[in-house]
């Protein structure tokens, strides 16, 4: 049965139309709501760096342990600067990400570079002009590319792990260093072990990237069980492999290495 429009008491009318009404606004706001937030997240820059480690003549075996040092640090020094993109975003002027981030940014580049320069010259000639790779750019794309290793290298500290918001009062992972604790390397054994010291500062940084997404969760225990405890695990096996590649060239793997594999907290 039809029933006429007009035969509605007004006041039903009226109500229908405003319900009408409330529902499209709502609708309006939720698409601009979500819109927004997209926008917002997509908007957020990271850091774009020119790689330094295929553009390094033969490293010297005596130079290595520095470099790699170095390199790590490079890596280091990009995730840093992405973290404080994230948390900075819409503060200052339009010259603030320049100079708050990216001018401090270049001036590390600057000086680590510099070290990685100096520890190749002092066993072979001093590379040039490295520092043409200090300056960094942003890129809106959604990935952060390593200035340490090159993207076919795993010399790099971070280059798998995702930024996150660095936050007050969070701790950080304090492991013991490993490279100064290895007897002499073999060449033949170097690459192996440098590919693993970078894996076990890459265990470091997501890490700490864990410890900052997960501030608050879990009971008094959660750090150790779900963080500190699988970290130790993953260095067990790194440092293992660390013995094994030396060994294989020398016929005598160094023992005692799982002694570094335990990690603190850094207040």
């Amino acid at each position: 049965m039809r029933i006429s429009y007009a035969a509605v008491p007004r006041k039903f009318r009226v109500a229908a139309v405003l319900l009408g009404v409330a529902a499209v606004a709502g609708g309006v706001v939720a698409v601009a709501s979500h819109d927004g937030t997209a926008n917002a997240a997509a908007a957020v820059p990271t850091v774009v760096c020119p790689s330094v480690q295929d553009k390094l003549p033969a490293v010297p075996a005596a130079a290595q342990a520095e470099v790699t040092r170095n390199l790590n640090l490079l890596a280091t020094q990009i995730t840093e600067a992405d973290q404080r993109l994230a948390s900075t975003q819409g503060q200052g002027g339009p010259n603030f990400v320049n100079n708050a981030i990216l001018g401090p940014l270049k001036d590390k580049r600057v000086s680590t570079i510099d070290r990685i320069a100096i520890a190749i010259g002092r066993h072979a000639a001093k590379p040039t002009g490295l520092d043409a790779l200090a300056p960094c750019a942003l890129s809106t794309s959604g990935g952060s590319t390593s200035g340490g290793a090159s993207s076919g290298g795993s010399t790099s500290s971070t280059t798998t792990s995702a930024p996150v918001t660095s936050a007050a009062g969070v701790p950080t992972v304090n492991c013991p260093s490993v490279e100064d604790q290895l007897p002499a390397i073999p060449a033949a054994a170097q690459a192996g072990v440098t590919t693993e010291l970078a894996n076990l500062a890459k265990e470091i940084t997501e890490a700490d990237n864990r410890l900052v997404t997960s501030q608050g969760q879990g009971g008094p225990n959660f750090v150790n069980n779900a963080i500190l405890g699988p970290l130790k695990d993953k260095r067990i096996a790194l440092l293992d492999r660390i013995a094994i590649d030396i060994g294989r060239v020398t016929g005598a793997k160094p023992t005692g290495l799982e002694a570094l594999a335990p990690c603190t907290l850094n207040q």
